[in-house]
């Protein structure tokens, strides 16, 4: 018996940087565990869509799948949109088992990947010297979301013994412009933005220039392709896997 098939969905954009950057994200996961089989899919404006992923790894004889959501919060879009696309997916093959995993979220161990993109964005602009971090999140209006964001802020500021707020691209305040511009207003002159996204677009790029504009000596890139993110993909893969396995009574 093969082991469930893993789909990775994301909720996909226009801008062409992003799916590159989930599909990358795909083959690092799939290095980690050859032995799998490990499709992305999106939610909106890219193909493949889930549906036809998930036709397809049936089609290819799998009789179970697990859904890892490529999404740092749990808001409308695990929770609403990606249960949606599933179960529609499920009533066209009822035979087939399916867990929903939990998203990737806001994992501490994420931070290893924001600490190196960090590094790599200060050293292009040759920054030494800081006294102040804010996190740049997509943002939602859920606000459990954006504290789970915060939290991460927090813990990640804690590390680095350094002051640490947080941004968000939409949906809530304050913007990466207003927080840069916030520490600035206290004397701090050298505040970095770390971007709490999975991929490039164009929330990121809002969010940067925002905090370029304002005064930001450097913004991280988005997380994008990683070991560190391979991981987590796969342990929420392993347990929605187990989650699956039917135990008697």
């Amino acid at each position: 018996m093969s082991a469930p098939a893993l789909v990775a969905v994301a909720h996909g954009s226009r801008d062409p940087r992003s799916a590159r950057s989930v599909r990358q994200i795909v083959v690092g996961t799939r290095t980690l565990r050859p032995d799998l089989r490990i499709e992305p899919a999106f939610l909106d404006h890219v193909s493949p869509d889930f549906d036809t992923v998930f036709d397809r790894v049936v089609a290819k004889g799998f009789s179970e799948v697990v859904v890892v959501p490529l999404l740092l919060s749990s808001a409308y879009h695990a929770r609403v949109d990606v249960p949606e696309v599933v179960a529609q997916a499920s009533s066209r093959h009822p035979d087939v088992g399916v867990r929903v995993a939990e998203v990737v979220g806001c994992d501490a161990a994420l931070l290893a990947i924001l600490d190196e993109r960090l590094r790599e964005a200060l050293r292009t602009a040759r920054v030494r010297e800081l006294d102040a971090l804010v996190l740049a999140a997509a943002g939602s209006s859920d606000a459990r979301a954006n504290a789970m964001v915060a939290r991460l802020a927090r813990v990640w500021g804690s590390r680095h013994r350094l002051p640490t707020s947080v941004a968000f691209a939409s949906a809530a305040p304050p913007s990466t412009g207003e927080a840069v511009r916030e520490w600035r207003r206290q004397g701090r002159r050298h505040v970095a933005v770390g971007s709490f996204f999975i991929a490039p677009g164009t929330l990121p790029d809002r969010a940067s220039e925002l905090a370029l504009e304002a005064g930001a000596v450097a913004v991280s890139e988005p997380l994008g392709a990683h070991a560190e993110l391979a991981r987590i993909i796969l342990a929420r893969y392993s347990v929605g896997a187990l989650q699956l396995v039917d135990i008697p009574a």
